[in-house]
């Protein structure tokens, strides 16, 4: 484990790199944070986009990230750029010697993946995964009730994405969206973040098959995908993805069958505690009503919570939640479902290369 030096005494400086549509929630959060952090410099390589992320945050504005890099004061880099060029835009701001944070998912590759933990290490720098998602008050409360084995042993777990991206979405973006190279598809895109909770809320997966179709839209990835998994435990589940949904986004939603608990947390984005059943009884079980909450973004509300432990962690205050460690662990599962779906195998974890 490497010490780092805390940053004390300061506000702490960000840059961010990528103006698009995830920015947004970024800049909110930053703003939400003020009194901690300053945004000292944007870059896009639209000049449209630029110019609106330097009027709403008064960040110096770059076209180039290489330009930036150059004369930047900032602490701590932010990567909300398409997926697949988290990768280098990593390690070149690790040389830099800038903390890291990146949009999910970290990386398309898994050696690419590798090739970024490995280069902030060198650099002596942290790295951070955008995982907001794990914030949700309902999420918490789930992964506290697995933590204290309410379940008893768990037996199933269905995980569903039904959500709906029509053609004008992937043909947006200068053509990136849906590309092998810059983006992936239903799995590493959009359900990203429920992938994420198989290891993060059940636990270590032993392996993993999957298929994967692109039905309905004019794109490289794929659309739509199904997976079956089966746990270390022993637990076995399954993970059912579209971007067709007819019309509108209708579900997001986990739900886990054990021993001695069923729970669903539902709705559009994981929002809603629909099934809260155990046979013990637990004071934050009293929680489970607020918990709930309505929203029509997917995104949730995350963004704001993420950013208070990465601020904890830079002062040296606390652990970071989601490193870049942490990130492997679900770009591993989404490249062991994109290789079972490619090879009609079945696909053991941990990945041998």
């Amino acid at each position: 484990m490497q010490n780092y030096t805390p940053i004390t005494g300061r506000k702490l400086r960000l840059a961010l790199v990528g103006c698009g549509r995830i920015a947004a929630n970024h800049f909110g959060a930053i703003e939400g944070h003020a009194d901690n952090i300053e945004l000292v410099d944007v870059c896009d390589i639209d000049p449209a986009a630029l110019k609106s992320a330097v009027e709403r945050t008064g960040a110096k504005g770059h076209l180039q990230i290489a330009d930036m890099l150059k004369t930047t004061a900032a602490d701590l880099v932010v990567l909300t750029t398409p997926s697949g060029l988290h990768p280098q835009q990593a390690i070149d701001v690790a040389k830099a010697g800038k903390h890291v944070m990146t949009e999910k998912p970290m990386a398309t590759r898994w050696q690419d993946g590798l090739h970024m933990v490995k280069a902030c290490d060198d650099a002596g720098v942290r790295m951070f995964v955008v995982k907001q998602n794990r914030r949700n008050a309902t999420l918490q409360l789930l992964k506290q009730a697995v933590e204290q084995g309410r379940f008893g042993r768990i037996y199933n777990v269905a995980l569903n994405v039904f959500w709906t991206r029509p053609q004008d979405y992937y043909d947006q973006g200068n053509g990136w969206r849906g590309t092998w190279e810059f983006d992936g598809g239903a799995f590493m895109n959009q359900a990203s973040h429920y992938i994420d909770l198989l290891d993060w809320v059940i636990g270590p997966v032993e392996s993993v098959m999957s298929y994967t179709a692109t039905q309905a839209r004019n794109i490289e990835a794929e659309d739509s995908g199904v997976a079956v998994i089966k746990w270390r435990s022993g637990a076995m589940g399954t993970l059912n993805v579209s971007m067709l949904t007819y019309p509108k986004n209708l579900e997001g939603s986990i739900t886990i069958l054990g021993e001695k608990g069923t729970a669903r947390i539902g709705g559009v984005a994981v929002n809603e505690i629909q099934e809260w059943q155990f046979a013990d009884a637990r004071p934050e079980d009293a929680e489970v009503k607020a918990a709930s909450y309505a929203t029509t973004s997917v995104y949730g509300f995350g963004h704001p919570l993420y950013y208070d432990n990465v601020i904890k962690t830079l002062r040296g205050e606390a652990q970071a939640e989601t490193d870049g460690r942490s990130g492997l662990k679900s770009l591993e599962l989404l490249v062991a479902m994109y290789r079972s779906a490619k090879d009609g195998v079945k696909v053991s974890l941990p990945l041998d290369c």
